[in-house]
């Protein structure tokens, strides 16, 4: 049998994905695609299993792995003057006429209730991934309505159209929490039952989603997770967000199309792991005979800095760092050219310092554990952006 899943996009853009084994879900926005999955077993006793995905790098990865399990995707994108789909291009059955093969597409959108309704009646997911949202914190502080309207509402939104849908006992929920719930952190590692302390109207819209999906798991009995991944990166991140922006303007300074980089803080710490990894986790949760809630992560924090050291060091030069604070410069190794800049204008408005996770429960329960390392992925990133510019400088 095969599994139909729904993929849908995020603020960005917005897509659903439904595959047709054991039963289908639906997702929310991916940049310009979301991804949902179907996918039904014991627990909907229904014939096609369906999820439903939303995200922008997420849905790509996560689309890519349930086809490869066999599921059929649906993915729900916002209508807009240019078809961006550039990162689920090559999963058409044919990529430059964009006929559709086991990946379909959906206009739809978070915003609106009715529009979901339709999709998720139609598909009839078992399985929903919701990534979904306006995920650039500093971003929020300038969108903060915007935010919530897309991260806390849009994910009510979806839950209750699975209810008004009566699909509540087929459907296994995935929600995509983040690790900026723990903002000013009070322990370290984070783990499940850190208490949150958001930093930025993106976590605190982001927490409401968190308890939205806690309360309808308790009110409703409905099989609903949170997964709260932590940083996850790969080629496929958006160029606003700062690892994309460092392996492009690395890459650009190596073929001599650019000379300096511009950062916020240097001294940010994150766990960051790579995208593909994290899709697998999102799967699992689902594939749990109760539902519940899972931190994702590698386990180890590295520094903005380190990340940037990390990158120019693929390129062969080494950065030496002269001054403090907002003169801060990093100076290329030989040539003292100065590659690295300060500039006020990254700063965010609160700071979140340290994040670092604790995965154990995740490795106990489903045995996942990352494979890809801090290193790989900064050479993974690296060398896709060195083609890219290769091929078009403008990039």
């Amino acid at each position: 049998m095969r599994r139909r899943d729904l993929l849908a996009q995020s603020a960005e853009g917005t897509s659903a994905a439904r595959a047709l084994e054991p039963s289908s879900g639906w997702t929310a926005p991916l940049n310009d695609v979301d991804v949902s999955y179907s996918d039904q077993s014991e627990f909907s006793g229904c014939d096609n299993l369906t999820s439903k995905i939303t995200s922008s790098t997420d849905g790509s990865y996560l689309a890519e792995f349930l086809l490869a399990k066999g599921y059929e995707v649906h993915g729900i994108i916002r209508r807009a003057s240019t078809f961006n789909t550039a990162r689920i291009q090559h999963l058409y059955a044919d990529p430059k006429s964009h006929r559709q093969g086991r990946m379909k597409l959906h206009y739809g959108d978070m915003t609106d209730s009715s529009c979901l309704v339709k999709i998720i009646s139609t598909v009839k997911p078992s399985e929903i991934y919701n990534l979904a949202a306006q995920s650039h914190v500093k971003v929020s502080f300038d969108l903060s309505e915007y935010t919530a309207e897309v991260d806390a509402v849009g994910t009510l939104r979806l839950l209750d159209a699975i209810r008004t849908s009566g699909l509540d006992k087929q459907v296994k929920f995935y929600q995509a929490s983040t690790s900026e719930l723990y903002g000013k952190v009070q322990e370290v590692p984070q783990k499940e039952t850190t208490p949150f302390y958001p930093r930025s109207p993106y976590a605190c819209a982001k927490l409401y989603g968190y308890w939205i999906v806690v309360n309808y798991r308790e009110a409703y009995n409905m099989f609903a997770c949170n997964g709260i991944l932590f940083n996850h990166e790969s080629p496929r991140r958006g160029e606003s967000f700062v690892t994309r922006k460092i392996t492009r303007s690395v890459s650009k300074i190596a073929l001599g199309q650019l000379e300096c980089l511009e950062l916020g803080n240097l001294d940010s710490k994150r766990d960051w792991g790579h995208a593909r990894d994290y899709v697998e986790a999102m799967w699992l949760m689902l594939q749990q005979s109760e539902p519940e809630d899972f931190v994702i992560a590698t386990g180890e924090t590295h520094s903005v800095r380190e990340f940037v050291e990390a990158a120019f060091g693929h390129i062969g030069k080494e950065i030496v760092w002269e001054g403090a604070g907002e003169s801060e410069v990093g100076k290329e190794k030989g040539t003292g050219v100065v590659r690295v800049k300060i500039n006020p204008k990254y700063f965010r408005p609160t700071e979140v310092d340290l994040l670092l996770g604790d995965p154990s429960k995740a490795k106990e329960k489903f045995g996942w554990t990352p494979k890809v390392t801090f290193k790989e992925l900064v050479k993974d990133m690296m060398d896709s952006d060195l083609e890219l510019m290769k091929k078009n400088p403008a990039a």
